[in-house]
């Protein structure tokens, strides 16, 4: 993947965590954080940036776990 692209992906993240902290509902706060920890972790592989990989893959195992306990 050409680094352009890479570094798109860490902007759209940063772009989604940002965006998750202005939101007032907990479901859409989860989702829109889950999707900018994805977007890390995609981006900390093509990076090869182990320490954003590891917290944001973790993030995304919880966001998963309580979006599906509130069911």
């Amino acid at each position: 993947m050409s680094p352009e692209i890479v570094n798109y992906i860490g902007y759209s993240a940063s772009f989604f965590i940002v965006l998750s902290f202005a939101l007032k509902d907990l479901r859409k706060i989860r989702i829109i954080n889950l999707v900018g920890c994805i977007l890390f972790v995609i981006y900390g592989v093509y990076a090869n940036l182990l320490p954003v990989v590891i917290p944001n893959a973790i993030l995304s195992v919880i966001q998963v776990y309580q979006l599906l306990k509130k069911k």
